[in-house]
């Protein structure tokens, strides 16, 4: 990249996760502390396609380094899928002066950016903001953490009725694909048994599971359910499976939600955040492109963008052997 860096555009897409203002925050700040002006974007790639800008200074993320969801607005964008939209896209950011950018998202985002640089040779950063933890080349997104400390601190308030009424909790998490949420907090939260996409468990396995947590005393349960898990159509198909077999069992569903996705993030991740935008920034700057940032082994790296979008996301083995031995 021989163009010298002027100006950084930075812009947040697909689900929001909590971390990604104290991401736009660094981004900003890291611009104004190496004397680079920086542009927000809108609504992700169609605020990019419409001309959606505004000019950034490091007064104008005052405050937003404890709130959750993003200040840029997110939105899908189905014309930016077109060569047309990303020709206008790319006209209005030339129009703007916008040198380079910075794509805080998830896997739809990074391929909507590596697409963009193919075409153009646009600079582009990625910065994993999805609070499934399922890009590959980092050991955590934006948002993860935060979304951890929130499905636990919701076990908790469920586990006290589940003991009260000596009843089988159903919790459904999200994690489509991924079962990173469910894996954690459920050994957090000290379920007896962990439901995710990756390991199939088989219905009976569950079934035999419940049996020996009822013979050896316990009176509640909570079954944490990763809502991509394969072992029934959905958690209420789920319920009335095991209340077929178990018809002494008061069974209650939970459905967690969107819940997950929002609230003021962790330290965790506001100072994750904070790392990778100036890393992000500082690549831009030193001629690199085409990269994500991302942590490994606890230090900031820069993974290639087609990596981290064709990469798998593998789930930690150990931590499923601990999650066996825990659930004993």
């Amino acid at each position: 990249m021989s163009k010298t860096i002027k100006k950084i555009g930075v812009l947040t897409s697909g689900g929001d996760s909590p971390g990604m203002n104290a991401a736009i925050r660094s981004v900003v700040r890291t611009c104004a502390y190496h004397n680079i002006e920086c542009v927000g974007i809108y609504r992700g790639y169609q605020g990019m396609i419409e001309g959606d800008f505004k000019e950034m200074g490091p007064r104008s993320v005052n405050n937003i380094v404890n709130k959750g969801g993003t200040i840029l607005k997110s939105a899908r964008s189905k014309e930016f899928m077109t060569v047309e939209g990303r020709k206008k896209a790319h006209e209005n950011l030339v129009a703007a002066g916008i040198d380079a950018l910075v794509v805080i998202g998830g896997d739809g985002s990074f391929t909507g950016a590596e697409i963009f640089n193919n075409e153009f040779g646009y600079p582009v950063m990625g910065i994993p903001g999805t609070i499934d933890n399922d890009i590959f080349g980092t050991s955590h997104t934006l948002g993860f953490d935060t979304a951890l400390n929130t499905v636990v601190d919701c076990i908790d308030k469920i586990r006290d009725t589940a003991s009260s009424h000596n009843r089988l909790f159903l919790v459904e998490v999200m994690g489509r694909d991924a079962g990173h949420i469910a894996l954690n907090a459920g050994i957090g939260a000290g379920a007896e048994e962990i439901l995710i996409p990756e390991e199939d468990l088989g219905l009976e396995r569950l079934l035999d599971s419940l049996r020996k947590s009822k013979a050896s005393g316990k009176s509640s349960s909570i079954v944490v359910i990763a809502e991509g898990d394969k072992i029934g159509k959905n958690v209420f198909e789920l319920k009335d499976y095991i209340e077929e077999n178990f018809p002494e069992y008061d069974i209650r569903v939970s459905v967690l939600g969107h819940m997950q996705r929002g609230g003021s993030p962790s330290c965790f991740d506001r100072v994750l955040a904070s790392r990778l935008g100036v890393k992000a920034v500082e690549s831009i700057l030193e001629g690199k492109s085409n990269f994500m940032v991302g942590m490994l082994n606890d230090k900031v790296a820069l993974t290639p963008l087609e990596q981290a979008i064709k990469g798998h996301s593998e789930i930690d083995r150990e931590l499923l052997r601990v999650s066996d031995i825990m659930t004993t």
